[in-house]
Order: structure tokens, then C-alpha cells, then sequence
């Protein structure tokens, strides 16, 4: 068994695509009004989570992937996400999702461009597992208000996990925090005016 399995766990059950379930999830339970029918949140779940958790198999069968390892898996996962963003962005306009709903898309699209500039563009590495959990907890404030602030002991365990694991440094998943608040907050600027 490998080490440090409690925190491996801890990052496996955290990653991006399942937050995006969970979040996805939570708002329809709590506002089902924001995703305008049922379609709508299945919709959400393929571009939000099965999209970006499609690059974990074909990270092992891709020609230029498979042999990249972990770093290699983390690099096809960003860009899976971002694919999955674009893709449902592009699908909430042509199908006139509620504005809530593509508040939600267009933060997730806004952070993952972030974090692939950062990651590729400016070579300062960014957590997305952090940027994974920080933002659907930002929107959820956003959305639900206050009471969700309820899950920000999860990042905490994100932060614990990934330090006690080595996968990040507290500036990568501090800069993986702050990027979905900046795409949350340039995303409502942008749907202000609508």
C-alpha cells in the first residue's frame, strides 16, 4: 500500500471534476429553478465532470500521453477541463441556460483558463485541485450564500493533503485559491450587464 493513503484518498475524492458533481448537485437540491430543467444539470454534469474525468483513461491509451506519467496525466486533465468548459459554455449560450447556470459555466471556463496560463503561459504552477475545490465553494457563497462557507474545511483538507503528499507548496495552492475567485468575479462582471 502506498503512503500516506488517508491523504491520497483525501485528493482523489477532491478532484475538480467530482467538486463540480457535488457543487452541480448541492444547487440543484437547494435551486433547482437555476438549471431551468433536468436536461440543464445533466448537461453540467457531462461538460463539468465526465468531460474532465475522461483525460484520467485516456491519459493510459493516448500515444503522446501515456508515457508522461503524472505529470503528463496533469496536463491532459487541464486540458480535458478546458475543452469541457468551452464546450459547455458554448452549449448554455445556444440553449439559453438561466443566467445562474451560466454564471456557473463561465467561472469554471474563466478558471481553467487561468490555471492553464499560469501553468503553461507563465510557468508558475498553480493548484488545480485547489482551484478545483475553491471555486465551486465560491460559487456556491455566490449563489447559496453564507451557509456554504460550511465547506471550507474540505479545501482545508485539500491543503493538508497536498502538502503532507508533496504535491504542491503553500503559493501554488494559495494562487490555485485566488484564481477561481478572480474568474468568479470577472464572470459576474461580465454577465452584469445581461
Amino acid at each position: 500500500m502506498e503512503k500516506r493513503p488517508v491523504e491520497k484518498i483525501v485528493r482523489i475524492v477532491t478532484l475538480a471534476p467530482v467538486m463540480a458533481l457535488l457543487a452541480l448537485s448541492i444547487l440543484l437540491g437547494a435551486q433547482p429553478e437555476r438549471f431551468g430543467g433536468i436536461g440543464n444539470y445533466v448537461m453540467a454534469v457531462i461538460f463539468l465532470t465526465v468531460l474532465p474525468l475522461l483525460a484520467y483513461p485516456l491519459q493510459q491509451i493516448l500515444p503522446g500521453w501515456k508515457d508522461k506519467g503524472r505529470d503528463g496525466q496533469r496536463k491532459l486533465a487541464i486540458w480535458m477541463a478546458v475543452i469541457g468548459y468551452v464546450a459547455g459554455v458554448l452549449c448554455a449560450l445556444a440553449a439559453a441556460v438561466p443566467k445562474g447556470l451560466l454564471l456557473v459555466y463561465l467561472a469554471y471556463l474563466l478558471s481553467g483558463c487561468l490555471i492553464l496560463l499560469f501553468n503553461k503561459g507563465f510557468k508558475i504552477k498553480a493548484s488545480g485541485h485547489a482551484c478545483g475545490v475553491a471555486g465551486p465553494l465560491a460559487l456556491l457563497v455566490c449563489l447559496l450564500g453564507p451557509a456554504a462557507l460550511s465547506g471550507l474545511p474540505v479545501l482545508g483538507l485539500v491543503y493538508w493533503a497536498s502538502l503532507r503528499m508533496g504535491r504542491h507548496t503553500w503559493p501554488e495552492l494559495l494562487l490555485g485559491s485566488v484564481l477561481p475567485l478572480a474568474a468568479l468575479f470577472l464572470s459576474i462582471a461580465v454577465l452584469l450587464p445581461f
